[in-house]
């Protein structure tokens, strides 16, 4: 159950009435009543939708969910436990990565959800093959945001053995939240 009615399933030609008679606006890949603040659940229940609840809202879309991008990315991107062997369908327009999940990675409202703001943080660190500019600074308001810092984020990472990555992630870290 949701925390709130998406406007999914409607015609399209309903959904912008709605938009522009100032009952829904757009946030994501869908459109939420005007009463609905956009917070991190609204977020999150509108980037996960009707998907599998075997997906979490991860990388750029959680960033964006937390309020450190000012948009999701173009195609979402989830994580998928290693242990739910799932796979989107050919066609889907997702990022899934495969993962080691931890339910202290994770934050969940309902059947939605999505990981910490520090897991993001150290995922963009980890699965981006270019970490950009965009990149770094989603890390660092998801640091200042949520105060946390360097330190810990290299604890995390260090929590797991032989985590493919980690040195990268940290090096990507320190020069993300190094003082210019």
């Amino acid at each position: 159950m949701t925390p709130f009615p998406l406007l999914d399933g409607l015609p399209d030609a309903e959904l912008q009435a709605l938009r522009l008679d100032g009952e829904a606006y757009r946030l994501g890949d869908g459109y939420v009543p005007i009463g609905i603040a956009p917070l991190p659940v609204t977020r999150a229940v509108a980037a996960l939708g009707s998907r599998s609840p075997r997906l979490i809202a991860a990388l750029g879309t959680a960033a964006w969910i937390w309020g450190a991008a000012p948009q999701p990315p173009e195609r979402g991107e989830f994580l998928v436990d290693l242990a739910a062997r799932w796979r989107p369908q050919f066609g889907e327009g997702l990022v899934v990565i495969e993962s080691l999940v931890r339910a202290s990675d994770v934050v969940r409202w309902g059947r939605t959800a999505v990981t910490t703001p520090l897991r993001t943080a150290l995922d963009l660190a980890r699965f981006r093959r270019d970490f950009t500019d965009d990149d770094a600074v989603a890390v660092r308001r998801l640091a200042t945001r949520h105060e946390f810092g360097l330190d810990e984020m290299l604890r995390a990472l260090d929590r797991s053995r032989n985590l493919s990555g980690k040195r990268s992630a940290a090096a990507r870290l320190r020069a993300a939240l190094s003082p210019s």
